[in-house]
């Protein structure tokens, strides 16, 4: 047996341990380096993300300002109420979690298709309501059985309603929740990105859109600690947030209401406007919706109906939708005749019944014509044939150019977005308009139709109340706006919208008198003379039929013509005559005579809000009116 020599195993085992020792040491240096590296050199950054995980920053959405009436009625506010609300990015299956959740609380077919709608525009993440307005007992039977339902959350919310119902839809708009486009607007900008966290609506239309930023107000933040599972703990700080702006209008609700009765189920628009500041007093638009089915998603049923009605009750006429202006024109014409000394007040002309130019006949809608025909009885008998000639002698070019200084043909600057421009006739306006060279000259023709209010002619509601609004001012323009006052509601202070003069069209009192004074004569023995019978103030009107489609020389007869192809029916105003504190503008489509239509309904306006005194009901449509 061979024995290992001592020394020699010994200096091995010392080498052995020695390499050991180094690489304990060594293991031992890299765990204090590492130590060194968390505790001293990465201190801050993890004493950060420590508070990050314990410490939750919750934005608290601020109340959205309220729309009042210049009264004080309240058009649109805010209530609170409980939300059921999903998170998808927590929830592995989401069918069979709302399947789950159907058998504690009632979630009906509508329930699930608004929220795929809702699911299919916003982020993964985002929580999600699958029910809204849960009444208490359901909140109780739902917090039974929270633990089966991780990912879902009962939430106090703000709702936005519009207590009035239908009540001037169009011009209020509607919040919805914010979808994807502009949740990526929202992103883009700084500003709004930090003031929107937590926001799930926003204004879509009306004026909930055009003063989405006064009506939003600022977003706070709560500190709140967090445990493990991401509950809230305790609050640690807070910043509250500041409520939006309200919003005081210039419109009267309940001049608003007898407007838009006044329609009853016809189809057509209203705009009432202050002469002296431009301030709206009523906005219509017929038919109108109810903006409370837009808060919360709205479901298909219901859109379908409004999107597929052939009333298309989302349709803002007040503002969008152009007319031709028939024989409402006609004043605005005559006073461009004076202004460019084209006619005089006495001079005439003889009215066959009709105006011949080149190989066309323009018939006057009086057969046998109206004899000798002045200014005065142009406008009181609404003559064609005097304005046949009248836009002959004055050519297209001067007629544009004159009548557009009344507004026709642009937009007015109204506080909505989406009001369209209209149509002002001109070789430019066709040359713009057409592509083949063809059908962009000019024909002298064409002029003669511009002279009644039809041919290219098509203004919008507020181009024509705007423009009479004007004249009732004596030529001085203001810019139409509905939000009179812009109110903090922290401090009560209330910023005025100034109203705003555009222009004052340099009209000559005696030439104004004369349209004026025909304008009253209207409303006496003229055109509006039914409809206006034992008015108890001075009214300055003018009716106005427009074709929807040519007749081809043919007579019209609206019992043989289809009820969308019937003509619509018009009439201007403004009153008291002499001191005018409203001026107004209605279009009723496919209602025939403006006398028949469009002045019974202006008159149950002003009716009101000269006199205070209240209609019946509907305006009813006056038999055996003249034409016009």
């Amino acid at each position: 047996m061979e024995l290992k020599a001592p020394e020699q195993e010994l200096s091995r085992f010392r080498a052995r341990i020695a390499v050991a020792g180094v690489f304990v040491l060594v293991c031992f240096s890299l765990i204090l380096a590492r130590f060194v590296f968390l505790q001293v050199v990465k201190h801050d950054y993890y004493t950060t993300r420590a508070e990050e995980n314990r410490i939750s920053l919750v934005p608290i959405v601020p109340n959205r300002g309220l729309i009042v009436d210049r009264n004080g009625v309240i058009l649109a506010r805010n209530y609170s109420a409980y939300t059921l609300e999903i998170t998808p990015s927590k929830v592995r299956n989401l069918e069979a979690t709302i399947d789950e959740l159907a058998e504690v609380l009632d979630i009906q077919p509508k329930d699930r298709k608004r929220f795929k709608k809702q699911l299919d525009e916003s982020k993964n993440f985002e929580s999600l309501p699958i029910r809204t307005r849960l009444s208490d007992a359901e909140v109780a039977r739902f917090i039974a059985q929270r633990y089966r339902f991780p990912g879902v959350e009962i939430r106090a919310r703000l709702f936005r309603q519009y207590p009035q119902g239908e009540l001037a839809s169009h011009a209020l708009g509607y919040i919805g929740r914010i979808n994807r486009k502009e949740a990526e607007a929202i992103d883009d900008d700084e500003d709004m990105a930090a003031n929107y966290r937590g926001t799930e609506h926003i204004g879509k239309t009306g004026l909930e859109q055009s003063y989405e930023k006064s009506l939003h107000g600022t977003t706070g933040f709560e500190q709140v600690e967090v445990d493990a599972a991401g509950r809230a703990v305790r609050s640690l700080s807070r910043t509250p947030p500041v409520p939006g702006d309200n919003l005081i209008l210039t419109m009267d609700a309940e001049l608003q209401k007898i407007a838009e009765q006044a329609f009853g189920n016809r189809r057509g628009a209203l705009v009432a406007i202050e002469p002296g500041t431009g301030g709206v007093l009523a906005l219509v638009s017929k038919p109108t919706f109810d903006p409370n089915l837009f808060v919360d998603g709205i479901d298909s049923t219901n859109w379908d109906a409004l999107n597929t009605s052939p009333d298309k009750p989302l349709l803002h006429r007040a503002i969008y939708a152009a007319y031709p202006p028939g024989s409402t024109f006609k004043p605005f014409m005559a006073l461009a005749a004076l202004m460019t000394g084209k006619r005089t007040p006495s001079q005439s002309i003889n009215d066959p019944g009709f105006f011949v130019f080149g190989n066309h006949v323009f018939n006057d809608d009086k057969k046998g014509g109206h004899g000798s025909v002045d200014m005065v009885k142009s406008i009181v008998q609404s003559c064609d044939t005097y304005y046949y000639i009248l836009a002959n002698d004055m050519g297209i070019d001067l007629i544009a150019s004159t009548v557009g200084q009344f507004g026709f043909g642009a937009r007015t600057g109204i506080d909505l977005q989406g009001e369209a421009e209209g149509v002002l006739p001109s070789p430019a306006w066709k040359k713009r308009r057409f592509k083949k060279p063809e059908t962009q000259k000019w024909y002298a023709g064409e002029t003669i139709s511009i002279g009644i209010g039809q041919g290219y002619n098509a203004y919008t509601p507020i181009q024509l109340a705007h423009a009479t609004a004007t004249l009732a001012a004596g030529g001085v323009m203001f810019k139409p706006h509905l939000v009179r006052y812009v109110e903090d509601v922290k401090s009560g202070k209330r910023t005025l919208i100034e109203p705003t003069p555009i222009k004052t069209i340099p009209i000559l009192p005696d030439q104004l008198e004369v349209i004026r004074s025909a304008m009253v004569q209207v409303n006496k023995w003229g055109t509006g003379a039914r409809a206006f019978a034992g008015v108890e103030y001075e009214v300055a009107g003018k009716t106005g039929t427009a074709q929807v489609y040519s007749l081809k020389g043919e007579k019209y007869k609206a019992s043989d013509t289809a009820e969308h192809l019937r003509d619509h029916a018009l009439y201007i105003a403004f009153a008291p005559a002499d001191k005018p504190t409203i001026a107004l503008a209605v279009v009723v489509e496919n209602g025939g005579f403006g006398a028949e239509s469009a002045a019974p309904i202006a008159r149950q306006v002003l009716d009101y809000y000269i006199r205070g005194k209240r209609p019946a009901g509907p305006a009813a449509e006056q038999s055996g009116a003249e034409d016009e």
